[in-house]
């Protein structure tokens, strides 16, 4: 096995202090979003989201943010996947965007509500085409015999919508994840990283506290 215990690096690049924040922690997301985009950082709108299923088992994976305002975020997924499920039976979830090489991280944590078919259709027509013949192609989290399977289903539907547009699936669609608490944890030296938490109040206003790392 390969030893993992003393791989360890320390975080210098950065430091979050109180005079950093935002009254909105909204705007702190898009600001430290944009210095990911400006890095270079592979998909720097990556989340991972985490849910709940009805037994109390945890899942994660990796989804892309498409949409946010000051309250919600966006993503969009089958109807069918494994996450959906957990989401119709326990509708609390995280979302984390782990931003390794600027030492930092955020996560939003709230409520996940599906959102309307008018609503996904927009951002679907969006998607590039192929794109969409993959979300017909895919039935997300159900066995499959071999990827050729998948592969040949694929060109199968490409054939049918050849000569039009692609229609939206019934199965798919997207999740507005209202959030009413934000961490932002920027790596430090030494393991005393800083750590900010907001929440968010009955009438709409945040406030937030430093936490121990």
């Amino acid at each position: 096995m390969i030893d993992v215990s003393s791989l360890r690096r320390s975080y210098t690049m950065g430091g979050l202090s109180e005079q950093d924040l935002c009254k909105k922690p909204i705007d702190l997301f898009e600001k430290w979003l944009k210095e990911a985009i400006d890095a270079g950082l592979y998909d720097p709108n990556g989340m991972v989201v985490s849910t709940v299923n009805k037994e109390g088992q945890p899942h994660s994976r990796m989804v892309l943010l498409k949409n946010y305002d000051e309250n919600s975020l966006v993503f969009y997924t089958n109807f069918g996947s494994r996450k959906a499920h957990d989401i119709a039976d326990n509708p609390h979830v995280s979302l984390l965007f782990p931003w390794y090489f600027l030492e930092r991280q955020v996560i939003f944590c709230g409520v996940a509500q599906k959102m309307s078919m008018s609503e996904s259709l927009l951002y679907f027509k969006s998607r590039p085409r192929d794109s969409q013949i993959g979300a017909w192609a895919s039935h997300q989290s159900s066995r499959i015999s071999a990827r050729s399977a998948l592969e040949s289903k694929f060109m199968e539907l490409k054939q049918k919508f050849k000569d039009g547009e692609v229609p939206i699936p019934s199965f798919w669609g997207g999740y507005r994840v209202h959030f009413d608490s934000v961490e932002f944890w920027q790596g430090r030296a030494n393991r005393l990283h800083d750590r900010f938490m907001y929440t968010k109040n009955a009438d709409g206003s945040w406030n937030y506290e430093r936490w121990a790392p």
